[in-house]
């Protein structure tokens, strides 16, 4: 009984302690979890954490340091190289997938180390201390330790083995505000952590011990001797071979100056603001591409007045992926705006839609590529369209009107072809147009009477190597291709044709087409005032577009197209790769056919006698769409004109003429270019005169205009060394109503009937023309000084 009794006893006692134990158990455990709702792992904030933007091969183009002025580069473990993985856990925390944080027997081992040396002579921390102190850092004492511990402790808690090692990797120490082995490795090495030797692999891991004495640009001695001791360690270890260990040793501890990159900025910085949702943001950019540019354009712009800057846009036509993106000359240089992106500013794209134009004129069968255009005196209501070069260049094939800019002719598109139906179109293909307030499409617009973006007019030029499909740059990898149709194929092409035989560009430019063997078309551009300088280049690879001018608008006279912007398309198109012996592919559809000038049809389907001058034009299917006349005025178009003449040779009407008359048939040149044309293909000596017995209908009226006071091809010398040189008193004659005078294509001046205008034209030759309200134009040539 009294044993029943004890043990009875004994079981009450145990079952308290068990009770008791259970109940302080579940004590600690509950203390733990309200200690670990309080006070959760301090895990960097996302919105707060450094961010890079890297190029399409990883290199970073710019890093953004944190809220702590801390630059990263964020990175996972399957990005770095299995050799960084194996040194780092080797040397710092051997049994890092075995313990639960802490270990143990590494904490007793230091004590023990410690006391027995009365220094340090190896850390019992774990890497999941070391991430627990890098987030939460803490004083080294006891109470710190303890810290230290458990919140290495409620990291496993929370986090898997992989999650915690890809902590380390982003938040370790290297040295100033460097943390993370990708930013080391990118800033010291100028490589990327995935292709680090076994001697960088061990000289990165050893770093964060003391990652300020360790710096390797500022102590490479003591940063190898630190690199060896991991390499000995690794061979003891058995990780890595002796062999593998003694090549490393070999290797001398060698760092790039520190320097953080800074390229594309504008891009960079656009791109950072507009994506929150990631640390690492790459792009389509080319670095090696885009960091050349930089020191070029840098250079370049140096020769260049105050205030100028650049910008350059390299498209890949593939895929219309941005290769390289300078939005200025002089990123953060005040004195150039350089912090002005001039990629995306909107300015006056001066010539440069004109290329656009004649390929939509050529689908929508209004021109073919050797259509007579006239490049002469018009007036359109209020608005005096001028060439840019000196003078009016009469008869002009719309392929040389495209290549020499003549702006006449592209008017006289334009009006044909609406510049509603022109604006909307390329609206619709990505082109934002931006019209002065209240304003709308007119033809002004085809000379720069509009704003637009660089970038975007860069992504339509790439339509005359993509078959006539646009598309917006494309920044970022992700970014789906959503072309937009421009034209047909057939009219891109043969626009492209007609750019790249341009024959009047700069022997630096036919230099580059001889030295490339590669089909190049190109385009210029000026604004009015000379406040916009563009040049924008094609290959079948590649679509260049380079801006020159002054982010705040003042002009910069004397800096036009062709003059500042091309040679850096040049040297960009000559810099980029692949781009040697490239043909664009003509389809099918297109053959090169002979046609007639006046009428524009082909020469197979024309009188032989109303063929006046021969031309070869590319044709879509054989479609020869004939001249086009004056909107206006269709009698002044080139036409054939059908009369009957007498025995007398004199023209008569139906109603007054015998049997002996004979049916004849001319054609005649559009009325504005009678000064231009040799003296017997003019109206006037090729429609026979009335007889006077019949007062035949005429294509002729009123008496022809005729400038009157100076003489075609006269010399106007100063009477004297000293004398200033001779003024012009001249009158016209002829034609119609009121008469615009035009000295170098520039409008001088208004007259009535036979009044005078006084001219005084400065040294050298001088084109003098006289255009009257019928549309009759009467040009001379002459030249004032001495002529040498």
């Amino acid at each position: 009984m009294k044993l029943l009794v004890t043990s009875t006893t004994r079981w009450k006692n145990s079952s308290r302690v068990f009770r008791a134990l259970l109940l302080s158990l579940f004590f600690i455990l509950g203390s733990l979890l309200a200690l670990d709702t309080i006070f959760p792992p301090p895990l960097p904030e996302a919105h707060g954490f450094a961010r890079v933007v890297a190029d399409r091969h990883g290199k970073p183009l710019r890093f953004f340091a944190d809220n702590r002025g801390v630059w990263r580069y964020p990175i996972t473990q399957d990005e770095v190289s299995p050799r960084f993985i194996e040194a780092l856990l080797t040397y710092e925390d051997r049994h890092f997938y075995q313990h639960p944080g802490i270990n143990p027997l590494a904490l007793v081992r230091a004590a023990g180390q410690y006391l027995r040396n009365g220094q340090v002579v190896s850390g019992g921390s774990t890497l999941t201390m070391q991430v627990a102190r890098l987030l939460d850092p803490h004083h080294r004492t006891l109470t710190g330790k303890t810290k230290q511990m458990l919140r290495a402790l409620q990291l496993e808690w929370h986090f898997s083995k992989r999650e915690i090692l890809d902590l380390y990797l982003n938040l370790a120490p290297y040295g100033g505000n460097i943390e993370g082995v990708e930013a080391a490795s990118r800033l010291y090495l100028r490589k990327s952590a995935a292709d680090l030797t076994h001697a960088e692999a061990a000289l990165l891991a050893v770093l964060p011990q003391a990652p300020s004495r360790l710096r390797p640009d500022r102590h490479p001695h003591r940063a190898q001797k630190a690199r060896d001791k991991v390499l000995t360690r690794l061979q003891t270890y058995g990780v890595w071979s002796k062999d593998e260990v003694e090549r490393a040793q070999l290797e001398n501890v060698y760092a790039e100056r520190l320097e953080f990159p800074q390229n594309a900025p504008h891009l960079s910085r656009r791109l950072v603001e507009t994506i929150t949702d990631k640390e690492v943001i790459h792009t389509t950019i080319d670095g090696n591409i885009q960091r050349g540019l930089e020191d070029y354009l840098r250079d370049h712009m140096e020769s260049y007045p105050h205030k100028t800057s650049a910008a350059v846009v390299v498209l890949e036509n593939s895929d219309l992926s941005v290769r390289a993106y300078l939005g200025a000359s002089h990123f953060c240089d005040g004195r150039r705006y350089g912090y002005v992106d001039m990629g995306r500013a909107i300015r006056s794209p001066g010539s440069t839609l004109k290329p656009f134009l004649y390929g939509l004129a050529i689908d929508g069968d209004l021109i073919h590529s050797a259509s007579l255009l006239s490049d002469a005196p018009r007036i359109y209501g209020d608005y005096r369209p001028e060439n840019f070069h000196r003078g009016f260049s009469g008869p002009v094939s719309a392929a040389a009107a495209l290549q020499r800019s003549l702006n006449v002719p592209a008017v006289q598109l334009l009006e044909h072809y609406g510049p509603g139906r022109f604006s909307a179109t390329l609206e619709n293909a990505g082109l934002s147009l931006q019209f002065p307030s209240g304003g709308k499409p007119n033809l002004a617009m085809i000379l720069g009477g509009v704003g637009t973006r660089l970038d975007q007019l860069t992504g339509i030029y790439a339509a005359l190597a993509r078959g006539g499909l646009a598309a917006a740059p494309r920044y970022l990898p992700e970014t789906p291709l959503r072309e937009r149709h421009l034209m047909s194929p057939e009219a891109a092409w043969i626009t492209f044709e007609m750019l790249a035989s341009n024959r009047s560009g700069s022997r630096r430019w036919r230099n580059l087409v001889r030295q490339t063997k590669a089909d190049i078309a190109w385009k210029t551009g000026t604004s009015y005032g000379y406040r916009d300088a563009w040049a924008i280049g094609v290959t079948p690879g590649y679509t260049v577009g380079v801006w020159v001018g002054r982010p705040d608008g003042t002009p910069l006279p004397g800096y036009y197209g062709s003059i500042s912007a091309t040679p850096l398309l040049n040297a960009v198109i000559a810099a980029l790769p692949g781009n040697k012996q490239q043909r664009l592919a003509r389809p099918e559809s297109i053959a090169k056919t002979e046609i007639c000038w006046p009428l524009g049809g082909q020469k197979s389907l024309t009188q032989a006698e109303h063929c006046h001058q021969e031309r070869h034009a590319w044709l879509i299917h054989g479609r020869a769409p004939r001249t086009l006349p004056p909107k206006s005025e269709p009698l002044h178009a080139a036409q054939t004109y059908r009369f009957f003449i007498n025995q007398q040779g004199l023209r008569v009407k139906p109603s007054c003429m015998d049997s002996s008359a004979e049916k004849r048939s001319i054609v005649l040149w559009p009325k504005e270019l009678e000064s231009w044309l040799p003296a017997n293909q003019t109206r006037a000596q090729q429609i026979p005169r009335t007889a006077p017995e019949c007062n035949a209908p005429t294509a002729t009226s009123g008496t022809p205009l005729k400038i009157v006071g100076a003489g075609n091809g006269n010399q106007y010398r100063p009477t004297g060394n000293n004398a200033p040189l001779p003024r012009l008193n001249l009158s016209a004659i002829g034609g119609q109503g009121k008469r615009y005078w035009f000295v170098n294509g520039e409008l001088k001046g208004e007259t009535l009937g036979t009044q005078n205008l006084e001219l005084s034209p400065q040294n050298g030759q001088h084109q003098i023309a006289v255009l009257d309200e019928s549309g009759n134009v009467d040009r001379i040539e002459i030249y004032v000084g001495i002529n040498d």
